[in-house]
């Protein structure tokens, strides 16, 4: 069953936080808490102090970013395997989880662990969806929980950690994502990002991206001093 997003945050502010490395660089985390989170040595949640400047933020979490800790509102993921993997820590994580992944169309766990579905728009691919129960899937998570925030009636919003190019060893700041040593389809995951700004302007939502070294430029690019 799908569901539908109520404006929680009408004519407000939201951060978006991706998997990119660049995110406990720009909080000056130290070199080794953040090899030692990459190594699987510390738990994701070493970051959270370093980060409390954006614990009374409205924030989005993409995939992982919810280990990061109760101060994530949303949760958003797309990939039913990635799910999986996660499911029992998930199950004790007191944020909402919103995903496009089919398989909560008609699986139980989204009724039995409070998972909220939203259909991808068929008819909008990339961009975002106008339509309050769906989203444009863009061809990656980051990109669709951009829909959830317009739907959620922000006018402004914040992406941190939207890197979408390879930094070192590890794409990601908790260490590999999928298979080990593998580059994400970058170049896939681009393509999008136009499209939204395009809507994005339609739909009078402004888009900042805090992270000069970003590998999208659809979006003015902001340092993080700016819009703290």
């Amino acid at each position: 069953m799908t569901w539908t997003v109520p404006e929680l945050w009408k004519d407000g502010e939201c951060w978006i936080i991706g998997g990119g490395k660049s995110v406990p660089y720009q909080f000056d985390i130290p070199e080794d808490v953040i090899e030692r989170v990459c190594n699987g040595k510390l738990p994701s949640y070493s970051y959270s102090p370093y980060l409390e400047v954006l614990h009374d933020k409205h924030i989005i979490g993409v995939n992982n970013v919810y280990q990061m800790g109760a101060w994530i509102d949303f949760l958003f993921f797309g990939d039913g395997s990635w799910y999986l993997t996660h499911r029992l820590n998930l199950a004790k994580w007191i944020g909402i989880k919103v995903t496009c992944s089919p398989k909560f169309q008609r699986d139980k766990y989204a009724k039995q662990e409070g998972i909220k579905y939203l259909a991808k728009d068929k008819t909008h691919k990339h961009g975002l969806s106008s339509v309050p129960y769906k989203v444009s899937w863009n061809g990656n998570s980051g990109a669709a929980a951009i829909s959830l925030a317009a739907h959620l009636g922000v006018k402004r919003i914040i992406l941190l950690g939207f890197d979408m190019n390879m930094d070192g060893k590890f794409s990601h700041w908790h260490g590999s994502h999928g298979k080990k040593n593998r580059t994400p389809p970058f170049r896939r995951h681009l393509q999008g990002f136009p499209n939204i700004a395009e809507d994005a302007k339609r739909m009078k939502i402004e888009i900042l991206n805090a992270n000069k070294n970003s590998a999208i430029t659809s979006f003015p690019k902001v340092t993080l001093e700016e819009v703290l």
